[in-house]
């Protein structure tokens, strides 16, 4: 995991040079185990994210809005009772932990002044978040509960007095000296990254292997003055917040030597780990939820495929059709040549070019008439077999293609987008629809992802079938440009714009590139065109569109440059 103990300290250090004595002024939990909390200060608001995800633990300060429930959830509704209206006392961390006091001086019913404290354990699966009474340290509730059916060990429940996690009984590497960092380590058993990790608090792998690589081939000494300037960076608070973008896309708040990639770099520890985490733990938590459906759409794609290849497989096959044809045409003109009982028949084929002698298989138990119809009504099956192959085909590979898109838009569809294309798949028949509410659900138009280019030109993104459809055919004018990855799954795009450069042309494709199956490749093939040249075909499914008068560039997706766009936007809401 990146956010280590060092990782901690740098956020905890950021956090208290902008939110000490901040006042909460609301709470909200977006997600399950999700919070954001509201700050309000003489330097400007501030919205403070803190997470108890398994997968994608962590707190920041974060600048994206979040779609809250309409009731808030029971752990929401504590911390609004007792730390709104609060003010921020301390942020602390304890040790090298990942483990974080948030003490909150608020009032209580009777007016009095008291603390409540926020523990945020960043601890992977057993992250979490609760509210505890400093003065009993009594637990008033936390975000994840644990009971006794959970783990015997350690129980999280209301009115409990809290227990600290088990000490991992290592050593402070920010007080280790050269002697005890020495004696640490077995330099004859190698792995050294990996007694780093087991022997000090607070390192994680990341951390490590960054201090092996920058000792490089050195001996002991050399290894003690790479682990020393960390720590002493880690000590004075110098940090360096960047992502490495290689094989797998990792972020540090201490500068990555060791890895190959383009490197991101960042003026706070919030912004980078806000880049790095971005739509991460949504879609995720989408995936989690809509699991069945993705798993039946991949199963659905992989059916048609085989549907195809054997429908080729028969079409081939019927190509002896023409052969019956000829096969009937010559025994009719050779009847008088043959007689029941005969096997084969031998006869000159004047429809080939070269009027080369061929051989007719008969049936010795049919008449010369017979044998002739036989092979008529075979060449008749062969071409009814052949045009219905040929319509089997189409329609399979329509479908596959209209699934695929699908499968690649639930796969990075935040909660609100998973469920329009669930309504989609509803609407067309794949899957059977909810039974309907008395209450007709308020239509609300699929409104499509806004970006913003380098020279402030808006361009829009269908996340779903639903908002291609919205966005192409009735949100564009018929003068803007629209664009979409050739024969590759993805969304629409559409600049708005009809004066526009390469420059704001080639980020659009990029755009297209990005919210497509092509994600991870290079040179991704981006056809483009004039609104007014993109046809919908009556009876297609959402989503289908046939294009004319197009032109193609290729373009590599970088993530650097997508948030980008979407900064660009941001910044024009809030500085219009």
């Amino acid at each position: 995991m990146s956010l280590d103990g060092i990782c901690i300290r740098a956020i905890v250090h950021e956090l208290n040079q902008t939110l000490l004595g901040s006042r909460v002024t609301k709470i909200y939990q977006p997600g399950e185990l999700d919070l954001v909390m509201h700050m309000r200060s003489k330097n400007g608001n501030r919205r403070l994210l803190l997470s108890a995800h398994p997968a994608y633990p962590r707190l920041y300060l974060t600048e994206q809005p979040a779609d809250n429930p309409l009731t808030p959830p029971m752990f929401c509704m504590l911390l609004r009772k007792h730390c709104e209206g609060g003010v921020i006392e301390s942020i602390q961390q304890v040790g090298l932990e990942r483990i974080i006091y948030i003490d909150i001086k608020t009032r209580n019913e009777l007016g009095d002044e008291v603390i409540r404290r926020l523990i945020v354990e960043i601890m992977g699966r057993h992250s979490n978040i609760m509210l505890i009474d400093p003065a009993t340290d009594r637990i008033m509730d936390a975000i994840r509960r644990v009971t006794p059916d959970i783990s015997r060990h350690r129980q999280v429940m209301p009115g409990l007095v809290y227990e600290a996690p088990p000490e991992q009984n290592k050593k402070c590497p920010l007080e280790a000296n050269r002697d005890t960092f020495l004696r640490s380590l077995q330099f004859n058993q190698g792995k050294l990254d990996k007694q780093i990790v087991n022997r000090f608090l607070g390192i994680g792998p990341q951390t490590a292997r960054e201090i092996v690589s920058r000792a490089g081939l050195g001996d002991r000494e050399g290894l003690w003055s790479a682990f020393h300037h960390v720590m002493k960076d880690a000590c004075s608070h110098r940090y360096e917040p960047n992502i490495v973008h290689g094989n797998k896309t990792v972020f540090s708040v201490l500068r990555l030597t060791h890895l190959k990639g383009e490197r991101q770099t960042f003026d706070s520890v919030s912004r980078c780990m806000e880049t790095f985490y971005h739509g991460k733990a949504e879609r995720d938590r989408t995936r989690q939820k809509n699991h069945d459906l993705i798993r039946n759409l991949k199963n659905a794609i992989d059916k048609n495929t085989n549907k195809i290849q054997k429908l080729t497989q028969e079409q081939k096959e019927t190509e002896r059709g023409e052969t019956y044809q000829v096969y009937g045409e010559l025994l009719t003109a050779y009847m008088h040549q043959v007689k029941r009982g005969d096997t084969e028949l031998k006869a000159v084929n004047y429809y080939a070019p070269d009027a080369s002698e061929i051989t007719i298989p008969l049936d010795p138990q049919l008449t010369p008439s017979e044998n002739a119809q036989r092979y008529f009504r075979l060449y008749n099956k062969a071409k009814s077999a052949r045009k219905w192959n040929a319509e089997q085909i189409e329609k399979a590979r329509r479908e596959r293609a209209y699934l695929e898109s699908v499968l690649v838009q639930l796969e990075d569809a935040n909660p609100s987008e998973a469920e329009e294309i669930r309504e989609e798949l509803q609407e067309v028949g794949w899957i059977k629809a909810k039974s309907q509410s008395r209450r007709k659900k308020r239509y609300q138009k699929p409104m499509p992802m806004s970006y913003r280019s380098s020279e402030g030109i808006q361009i829009l993104v269908g996340r779903n079938n639903k908002q291609n459809d919205f966005l192409t055919h009735r949100l564009a004018s018929a003068t803007d440009t629209w664009l979409h990855t050739k024969e590759i799954p993805g969304s629409h795009v559409v600049i708005r714009s009809n004066n526009i450069s390469e420059k704001t042309l080639h980020e659009a494709a990029m755009l297209a590139a990005w919210h497509s199956k092509a994600r991870e490749s290079s040179q991704v093939p981006v056809d483009y065109t004039l609104v007014k040249h993109v046809k919908k075909p009556s009876g297609t499914p959402p989503g289908f569109v046939i294009y004319e008068e197009q032109k193609t560039l290729f373009v590599t997706p970088e993530e650097s440059e997508i948030r980008q766009l979407e900064r660009n936007e941001t910044t024009l809401k809030h500085h219009p």
